[in-house]
């Protein structure tokens, strides 16, 4: 299995709602301690998990680009759509709320459009990091717009709900 944690490169992104999925990765108890190499166009580990080695990739081709990385990966393991794994924001689903899907549309979602037009299919399973939609306002600013403190703290809960999804699906 292949997860894909979807974010930005650099600092001035790094608590932005875009790079939930990198926030997540940071604080996820499975992958903690991982030796991350630069592989597929971005940040690479494995972990063993249930005596099954499983692959973790943060792709550092910014958001709009995350398929480059992807497919390297993909083609690399041979897998399979379904083995693959995208942990992402998602903006049509509730703030503080993590949810799953398997495949679907994009939402808007670039990383998301620029995985499934790499791979040629959109039947990835997807961990959906709920920010919410902005109440006025471009999108694009919202989604690139830092966290408050005040929703920096639902973390450690939508970490641990992710967490828990990842865990069942990598059983």
């Amino acid at each position: 299995m292949l997860v894909v944690f979807l974010g930005n490169p650099g600092t001035e992104y790094k608590l932005t709602r875009h790079n939930s999925g990198f926030i997540v990765a940071e604080n996820m108890n499975i992958i903690k301690g991982l030796h991350w190499n630069q592989k597929f166009f971005g940040m690479f580990a494995k972990n063993d998990f249930n005596s099954r080695q499983h692959c973790f990739l943060k792709p550092e081709t910014f958001m709009n680009l995350s398929g480059k990385s992807v497919q390297a990966a993909k083609s690399f393991f041979k897998l399979s759509d379904r083995e693959i794994v995208v942990v992402h924001d998602d903006i049509e689903t509730e703030f503080g709320t993590v949810s799953f899907r398997e495949g679907g549309g994009f939402a808007g979602h670039n990383g998301l459009k620029s995985i499934a037009n790499s791979i040629g299919s959109s039947d990835f399973l997807r961990i959906k990091i709920g920010i919410g939609r902005p109440k006025k306002g471009d999108v694009a600013s919202f989604v690139l717009g830092k966290f408050t403190p005040e929703e920096l703290a639902f973390f450690p809960a939508m970490t641990e709900a992710a967490e828990e999804k990842l865990k069942e699906l990598l059983r």
